[in-house]
């Protein structure tokens, strides 16, 4: 076993047994701890858009006045985003459906990415795109696979009044879809701002951007998904 996939593998373990702790402790513990997320995956996201605009600033010769300024919009946008958006979404699915099935819905952004790296290192084959060079077809099958593990573990412990279903089974699969198109986007602007990880605080992982950056998409997408079931 390599020593990154190691140090991946220990920092999976304390992240989720984190976060299931969070979940089922009071609400401001859940509420300050998605604050803090918020924060550190803001300041994470704003690093990326700062080097591809000094990238963009060096290579054509723009002025500092037009830099700064599309620093400040993309620093709103992206706050705007995370706070009044995934932040609020996390809180309100929390609420309104209950721990167990936040934990479910994170189940099946986590097991997405799980299924990717499975099986894009065990079969391998035909790259998945250009923006992402270590994504594979077949990690993006095993993803869709894997996504449907979180709801046959809930059916078999009767946690939640959930049947195996088309519409349960579709909800899985859409969250995945979205998931991945997450990782996608930020693994495109990872690309252009030339870097392999939005961070360092994360042994294994990166920073907290590249461990939740499906998430932050899926979210907010399974908030309006659920208001229309």
């Amino acid at each position: 076993m390599s020593e990154n996939l190691f140090k991946r593998i220990i920092t999976s373990i304390i992240l989720l047994s984190l976060l299931v702790f969070i979940i089922f402790s009071h609400k401001y513990i859940l509420i300050l701890s998605i604050l803090i997320l918020g924060i550190i995956i803001s300041i994470e996201a704003n690093n990326l858009f700062s080097k591809i605009l000094i990238s963009n600033y060096v290579k054509n010769n723009s002025t500092l006045k037009n830099f700064n300024y599309k620093i400040l919009i993309l620093n709103i946008i992206t706050f705007c985003y995370i706070f009044f958006i995934f932040c609020h979404f996390s809180y309100e699915i929390h609420r309104s459906e209950g721990p167990v099935f936040f934990l479910y819905l994170i189940g099946i952004c986590f097991f997405t990415d799980i299924g990717g790296y499975i099986f894009g290192k065990i079969i391998g084959g035909k790259k998945l795109s250009k923006i992402s060079p270590n994504k594979t077809i077949s990690g993006t099958v095993g993803s869709f696979i894997l996504s449907l593990f979180p709801l046959i573990l809930i059916i078999n412990f009767n946690y939640l009044d959930l049947k195996f279903s088309l519409i349960n089974i579709s909800f899985c699969l859409f969250v995945s879809l979205i998931s991945q198109l997450g990782d996608l986007f930020i693994s495109f602007i990872k690309r252009k701002a030339n870097i392999k990880d939005t961070g360092n605080l994360l042994p294994g992982h990166g920073g907290a951007l590249d461990r939740v950056d499906g998430i932050i998409f899926a979210v907010p997408f399974s908030y309006f998904l659920l208001k229309l079931i």
